[in-house]
């Protein structure tokens, strides 16, 4: 098979399966686990694609089982798979001075959801330097604070990268051994997590407009773009909604013996990392199902199109919104922010939700056949988990079969690429069409 022949997508599909199958070698060596220790080539493939999808499933606890080696590879494998192959190969081209042709502007055009080629070297650019400097922020002051409050010395370098990276990739992953359950109380650094996992799941390009808007002179006449104002108000809208329907669903159960502050708490730290990136301050099992249910929603919507999250992703949600009021309403066509929604869009939107429904109904179908042992709301659970790139679990991940934990990869490789490459795969090089049919209307609905 010659590189030459094959499309932008394949080439960009190819690229993120060797990595995950040289990254599964890597972590299979015995130099990445800890000393007694040992992982079978399947696990050691999970955790690879589940470290390059930034999901964050795991089927043994980091911190036990991989070496300092092991935990290097790892964040390797986070950094490269947050912020996209396609934007580090940039950096790696323009630093050996090598050309930037159309194959690799295309490759990086749907490594970041583009719709065009235009200023997408500059855009790579500004991508990786935003994020190495929110990242070495974090780090920082997690390693600070890590080091003058809880004692951790030297170790708290290590604990502050590693975290720092984890909640910005919206990776999930931790070294600490219980995820973030020894900080509960913790609001300082909670409230840095949660700050680095927004920062993560907000989307490259709003990054991007933020940096211009705080570098423009006139900040006041600066016009921030469509996708932007969509994707900030989708976000905040299903940050609202997290809080309060987590709120209403426990406030009667495991939130009875809290007061209203740690209750609000609770829920405002679910409702952002429940999005895309997995950690939890409290054991996910002692929800109850319908909050169990509520947050397999939200993982099923995932972070904004752009950014290190997975799912249908924040603005397919919101077009679909859109278009259901305004056909509801008789409109023609959908207005938002003084600006019409392309057909296009609309319909790419449809797509996307559509094919996500199917996808994890029919995972979830296929776990529930192979694994009958498991509940209906666990499996859910973990489904939308993998597909949301978040991380999560019920505690299940371990006791799958290995032809489950093949279903769940394949989740957390679409959830990562996305919906839309995937569908590209078939799309072969037919011409336009020459003729057109009669039109015919066709009986929908009830």
């Amino acid at each position: 098979m010659q590189l030459k022949k094959l499309t932008p997508v394949q080439l960009l599909i190819l690229i993120y399966f060797s990595a995950s199958i040289l990254s599964s070698f890597l972590l299979w060596l015995p130099i990445s686990h800890q000393p007694g220790v040992e992982l079978s080539y399947l696990d050691s493939l999970f955790t690879a694609v589940s470290a390059i999808s930034v999901t964050g499933l795991t089927v043994a606890n980091t911190a036990d089982t991989f070496s300092p080696t092991g935990i290097i590879l790892i964040m390797a494998m986070i950094q490269f798979g947050g912020v996209g192959f396609m934007t580090v190969g940039t950096f790696l081209w323009m630093a050996t001075g090598q050309r930037i042709g159309i194959q690799r502007r295309r490759m990086i055009m749907l490594d970041q959801n583009r719709s065009d080629l235009a200023g997408l070297v500059r855009l790579m650019r500004d991508i990786l330097i935003i994020s190495l400097a929110i990242e070495a922020l974090g780090a920082a002051l997690m390693g600070i604070y890590l080091h003058l409050v809880y004692g951790y010395g030297w170790n708290a370098i290590a604990y502050g990268a590693f975290s720092s990276l984890s909640a910005y990739t919206n990776a999930g992953l931790d070294i600490f051994g219980d995820s973030l359950m020894g900080f509960r109380n913790d609001g300082f650094f909670l409230t840095l997590n949660m700050g680095l996992i927004v920062a993560g799941g907000i989307g490259f390009p709003v990054l991007v407009e933020l940096k211009e808007w705080f570098a423009s002179r006139n900040r006041r006449n600066f016009h921030f773009s469509l996708f932007t104002k969509i994707t900030v108000t989708t976000y905040i809208g299903l940050l609202l909604l997290g809080v309060v329907g987590l709120w209403l669903l426990e406030g009667q159960h495991l939130y009875a013996g809290q007061g209203w502050g740690q209750a609000f708490w609770n829920s405002l730290f679910y409702s952002v990392t429940m999005r895309s990136c997995g950690l939890t301050i409290l054991d996910l099992n002692d929800f109850t199902v319908s909050s169990q249910l509520f947050l397999s929603l939200l993982m099923f919507i995932g972070a904004s199109p752009s950014s290190v999250g997975g799912g249908i992703r924040t603005t397919t949600l919101a077009v679909v919104i859109l278009a259901i009021i305004g056909y509801a309403r008789g409109q023609h066509h959908i207005r938002i922010f003084h600006r019409e929604l392309m057909d296009k869009d609309i319909r790419k939107a449809a797509i996307i939700f559509s094919i996500g429904i199917l996808l994890v109904g029919l995972a979830t179908i296929a776990v529930t056949a192979l694994q009958p042992q498991q509940s209906l709301n666990s499996i859910i659970f973990e489904v939308n988990s993998a597909f949301g790139t978040t991380g999560a679990s019920l505690g299940i991940s371990a006791e799958l079969s290995p032809l489950t934990k093949g279903i769940l990869m394949v989740l957390m490789f679409v959830g990562r690429i996305g919906i839309l490459p995937i569908l590209f795969l078939f799309r072969g090089k037919t011409p336009p069409d020459p003729y057109r049919y009669p039109r015919e209307h066709l009986i929908i609905g009830h």
